[in-house]
């Protein structure tokens, strides 16, 4: 932390970023946020309680979702609250199989009833005081636009079932992989797209889109999978799929065992060439992108996530802790990715960081350097107002979504 503070300090811009930040932070939580989830139902309104809610369990979403115009705030703010119940209920280990079920294939329904909320559930105690007065999320929800409702019930209805669905199995295959981090994450990109579009700030046209808003999903979720390995080993779940880490391990806590060895640093950074074949997607997705404030909100996540990836690649700390970037770095990717170019320009940068750390021995080089290259070109597609896709094929729409 101390070199964190150190680090941050000598650099101006980050400096800068930071106390941007934290004014910005200053702004969208008030002095009664700091009162528990429990006070706060007693005191606040239904749409004021989401807010500090939104504060509670993210507080970098919080930050983020101020990118959006004002009417697109309380839509996206009520979608991510009753996304994170859903979540809550699946990351509980505590939770039998049977109640588990029940819950995630019916929290569409039952979580759209006035006056519903759960008791105990959730593996922090921001999230069980969340579910305990979700009847606040619920009535913010039953205020918002038909349009948005449905689009909301829909997506909350598709993730239950897939949560569902990977509660009774587990994650084998790259494809099974492939298919948990849509449920979780790619049908939170593709539900955005749907609000976007349903709004009028973005057209009808990106909400079409649904293998590179999946893809914007996929690269996010597949980023903190990687991250979060030691926290998720601690909690005793997982979600690397056994078709990579098995190449190299006869378990997977074998890594936390060795961090260094050579075995583990090359599965990690397996781990990462497969997130990073989601980039170029991402990048024609930002690039469809009209209302700079909707994109900002966007391309914040995605170039965190770059970020992220190279903080991690290489390095033995993941399977010792969860690895952060430095937060001045952080305040001033939130702070300064305002534009395209920008976007484009930091992408880049990361991009030919990790390029510049990829060794010949390493036994995935080659498609990890190939991939990293496609970044590269989709980047300078977008400064001559052409996208392609991460397989080089031109028309993304002939691309199927697994």
């Amino acid at each position: 932390m101390m070199l964190d503070i150190i680090s941050t300090a000598i650099k101006p811009s980050e400096l800068s970023s930071v106390l941007k930040l934290k004014l910005s932070l200053s702004l969208c939580r008030k002095r009664a946020y700091k009162s528990s989830l429990n006070s706060l139902a007693e005191d606040l309104s239904d749409r004021e309680f989401c807010l500090a809610a939104l504060t509670k369990v993210s507080r970098s979403f919080a930050v983020v979702i101020q990118q959006l115009p004002n009417e697109l705030q309380d839509a996206v703010c009520v979608f991510y609250l009753i996304l994170r119940g859903l979540d809550s209920v699946e990351d509980d280990m505590n939770l039998s199989i049977e109640k588990k079920l029940n819950l995630l294939r019916n929290f569409h329904s039952k979580s759209m009833e006035p006056g519903w909320s759960l008791t105990e559930i959730g593996d922090s105690v921001e999230y069980r005081q969340l579910l305990a007065n979700f009847q606040k999320v619920v009535a913010a929800y039953l205020r918002l636009k038909p349009s948005y409702r449905n689009i909301i019930k829909n997506i909350t209805y598709q993730m239950g079932q897939g949560m569902a669905d990977f509660a009774e199995k587990k994650i084998q295959t790259t494809a099974d992989y492939n298919l948990y981090c849509h449920y979780v994450a790619g049908l939170v990109g593709i539900g955005l797209s749907q609000i976007f579009s349903a709004s009028g700030y973005e057209s009808s046209f990106l909400e079409q889109q649904k293998i590179i808003a999946n893809s914007m999903g996929l690269f996010l979720q597949k980023t903190n999978i990687i991250r979060d390995y030691f926290e998720d080993i601690e909690l005793e779940r997982t979600f690397w799929p056994p078709q990579i880490w098995a190449k190299y391990a006869e378990k997977l806590e074998t890594h936390k065992l060795y961090p260094e060895s050579p075995e583990s640093i090359a599965c990690l950074n397996h781990m990462i060439a497969d997130a990073l074949q989601h980039v170029p997607d991402c990048v024609a997705y930002l690039k469809m992108i009209q209302h700079p404030k909707i994109f900002r909100f966007c391309a914040i996540p995605q170039v965190m996530a770059m970020a992220t990836l190279n903080k991690i690649y290489n390095n033995p700390d993941v399977f010792r802790t969860k690895v952060k970037i430095r937060t001045g770095l952080a305040a001033r990717l939130m702070v300064e990715t305002n534009s395209m170019e920008r976007f484009n320009s930091f992408m880049e940068k990361f991009t030919y960081k990790l390029i510049s750390k990829l060794s010949a021995e390493d036994p995935n080089y080659l498609i990890t350097k190939k991939r990293l290259h496609r970044i590269i070109e989709a980047i300078d597609a977008t400064r001559v107002s052409h996208s392609i896709a991460p397989d080089g094929n031109d028309n993304i729409e002939e691309r199927v979504l697994f």
